[in-house]
């Protein structure tokens, strides 16, 4: 195991810049996602960690070694990738222990390696089997486990989970951070998935355009984005992020749109954000189901309502402003009704209308 740092790590083909400064600290045992939306610079930055891209600018340790120009097989890491990438003609036990064999290992070592790894991802019953006679979730964990074997001080993911179905992604989530808890190994994970984000990583780097968004505890980052990207791509469904105007009415403070809209808000309102255009956010599971008169609610107009079971997802519009509403209500409205909502105000995030950066609370 090792510490992993990048120190304004900057990427450039030709002209074009794509990774711009990119500073992180993992610390040694840890399990780092990166996250973000396609293009963003995450699988570049990983194959720059794992020496299949060169370099521009800054540094790379890991561990005590700066890594820049060693060759990938000297950095003593692994890599899952999107692709098995598994041998076709060779029996799972061969494909995980191939690196190994390549490297000169003595045979006996590589059987115990195999063997231990095997009994890790439960593929002990498997060894004999040839890729096409696995699925999609056996095939990705006979992967895993030829980075297993190898004993690396850092293993690098690269969305290992995107080619299975729905069902089988969670199941192989669990799998992962099962696996992280027992080998206690450092991990840096990279998915477009924020649902994988939130749900695996001790910490998520939130990626856009070639730099750094916010980094953080998964828990931090979704209760407290430190602007608009971050609160509209973590979370699902997506916050709601309403542009207005702060007024006052009767003394109480009030976001007004310009299609006539109007959210009731609480008195601790940022002072930033007094007699302001601002972007007000918040997420769908922080309304409820009210009645006019409620404090914080306001008026909407149902949409749609697509029922999930444990919970009704409501698509509403205040004037011509979307509003998703997530609510354990079992409601029988049809499109078109008039329904109330109510705000939680201690729920609410502020943001700057020009900047998208968050404003601070009281």
């Amino acid at each position: 195991m090792a510490t992993l740092n990048l120190n304004s790590v900057e990427k450039s083909y030709g002209s074009l810049q794509v990774i711009h400064g990119v500073s992180i600290d993992i610390a040694d045992g840890e399990f780092v996602t990166l996250v973000g939306p396609s293009g963003c610079g995450k699988s570049t930055l990983l194959r720059m960690i794992a020496g299949l891209e060169t370099i521009s600018g800054g540094e790379i340790h890991i561990g005590e070694r700066m890594v820049n120009n060693l060759p990938p097989r000297d950095r003593d890491i692994a890599m899952v990738f999107q692709s098995y990438a598994l041998y076709p003609h060779k029996n799972v036990a061969q494909n995980m222990g191939y690196a190994l064999k390549l490297a000169g290992r003595p045979k006996a070592e590589i059987d115990k390696r195999v063997r231990e790894a095997a009994e890790i991802l439960d593929l002990t019953k498997l060894l004999d089997r040839k890729p096409a006679h696995l699925s999609g979730g056996q095939r990705q964990r006979v992967a895993m486990g030829r980075a297993i074997v190898r004993d690396p001080k850092v293993f690098l993911f690269d969305e290992p989970l995107s080619n299975l179905d729905a069902k089988l992604r969670v199941v192989m989530r669990t799998e992962i951070k099962e696996l992280h808890h027992r080998l206690k190994t450092t991990i840096v994970y990279v998915t477009h998935d924020q649902i994988e984000a939130m749900t695996m990583a001790d910490r998520i780097v939130v990626m856009h355009d070639g730099m750094v968004e916010q980094a953080g505890r998964p828990l931090d980052l979704y209760d407290r984005p430190t602007n608009i990207f971050v609160a509209g791509f973590l979370g699902s469904p997506a916050m709601n992020l309403v542009h207005g105007h702060v007024d006052s009415e009767g003394g109480l403070p009030v976001l007004k749109t310009l299609d006539g809209c109007r959210l009731p808000l609480p008195t601790t309102i940022p002072a930033a954000a007094v007699n302001r255009d601002i972007i007000l956010g918040f997420r769908p599971e922080h309304l409820s189901l009210s009645t006019e008169g409620t404090e914080f609610s306001f008026p909407t107009r149902l949409v749609v309502t697509e029922p999930t079971g444990a919970e009704t997802l409501l698509a509403t519009r205040c004037g011509t402003t979307d509003i998703t509403a997530l609510v354990r209500d079992r409601i029988d409205a049809v499109p078109g009704t008039d329904i109330t909502l109510a705000l939680q105000p201690k729920r609410l995030h502020f943001f700057d209308s020009v900047s998208g950066q968050a404003l601070p609370l009281r």
